[in-house]
């Protein structure tokens, strides 16, 4: 089985700057090693001179040197900015298990398969008139969906080409600010202090959602030949050791790689979490007035090299009681254990 430097590496080859030559790829593996263990320079006039030229570098909530550099430069890994989709009726290519996100408003529903988000990371869409950017970043399993809007108007999002934390970061097309997948924050430009509203999705069975609405529409490749969709170029990662492009500190008591469900608080509420694996043991729980219940039939689209062939990892619904007693879905993620300790070392994640 190929190292998850190795899938990584694949992917990268694959991207719209294709790393063809030998003397690239021990280049860029080189450049990997020099990450990892904290050598890469984080340089703002290096930045502007790499087509950051519209990004405000004087404002930052972070440390440039957390900034890592995932490979490929801005927009190499391709944003989907004029999405198509097919009835789910008529779509062939997905495995029954595969795992798609869910995602309703105002009474639209579509889906958005992870087999296609692997490789765009950002499909720029409007759904029951709002519009939102529905994200995915492998390398933390976190997919979570945002209204693109900045100062109140609608933009487009793309990927920088650079994590922190292992997390993608991505920019806004208006004033190309950087903006933490993980959280929504804005971290670098003129939006510092600024945050991303998220929107409740979840990560559903093709064949759930299939069943649940058979004409809803379902995302596909604007090119099927652009990329290997279904494949998984990060096979083994949810089951190794450590995570990638990863140097901080670690949770206590659970696994770096286990899977967390992650509620996410307001403003004035901290996020709450709990381990995959107690929820999985109790099928439901209360994470304050949020109720987490988890149901089997969802492939991991990080463990096989095909994601149809992933072990199933279930899914995951977390809802509160409205004012009429019904049930309204809320904003979650689900996420590894390092990445939600990296961004909130103070919270606690529920194991037992």
């Amino acid at each position: 089985m190929k190292t998850v430097a190795e899938t990584w590496l694949d992917k990268q080859k694959s991207t719209a700057i294709r790393y063809a030559t030998a003397a690239t790829v021990m280049a860029l593996s080189l450049l990997i090693l020099l990450q990892l263990a904290g050598a890469a320079s984080a340089d703002p006039d290096r930045w502007m001179r790499q087509g950051w030229k519209g990004t405000d570098f004087s404002k930052t909530s972070i440390d440039f040197s957390e900034v890592l550099s995932g490979g490929p430069p801005k927009d190499g890994i391709p944003s989907i900015d004029q999405p198509s989709f097919r009835p789910a009726s008529q779509i062939e290519t997905l495995g029954e298990k595969e795992p798609v996100i869910r995602l309703e408003v105002n009474g639209e529903l579509k889906g958005y398969p992870l087999q296609v988000l692997t490789w765009h990371e950002i499909v720029n869409d409007t759904i029951g008139g709002m519009p939102v950017a529905v994200t995915y970043c492998p390398l933390c399993n976190a997919a979570i969906v945002f209204e693109r809007r900045v100062d109140g108007e609608p933009t487009t999002f793309g990927t920088t080409g650079k994590l922190r934390n292992s997390d993608l970061i991505m920019y806004d097309r208006k004033t190309e600010s950087w903006w933490q997948q993980f959280t929504g924050e804005a971290i670098v430009g003129s939006q510092v202090g600024s945050a991303l509203k998220m929107v409740p999705a979840r990560v559903v069975s093709f064949s759930a959602f299939l069943a649940e609405a058979p004409d809803a529409k379902v995302l596909v490749p604007n090119n099927p030949r652009m990329r290997d969709y279904g494949r998984n170029p990060y096979a083994g990662y949810d089951s190794s050791r450590r995570p990638f492009l990863y140097s901080g500190e670690m949770p206590d008591g659970i696994a770096p790689m286990v899977r967390v469900i992650v509620v996410k608080g307001d403003e004035s509420k901290k996020p709450m979490a709990v381990s995959m694996a107690l929820l999985r043991q109790k099928g439901e729980m209360m994470l304050g007035d949020v109720t987490v219940t988890w149901t089997h039939g969802v492939n991991s689209a990080l463990d096989k090299s095909r994601i149809a062939d992933g072990r199933d990892v279930g899914s995951i619904r977390t809802t509160m009681k409205a004012a009429d007693g019904s049930a309204r879905d809320v904003v979650h993620d689900v996420t590894f254990a390092f990445a939600f300790h990296a961004f909130h070392p103070d919270v606690k994640i529920m194991i037992e």
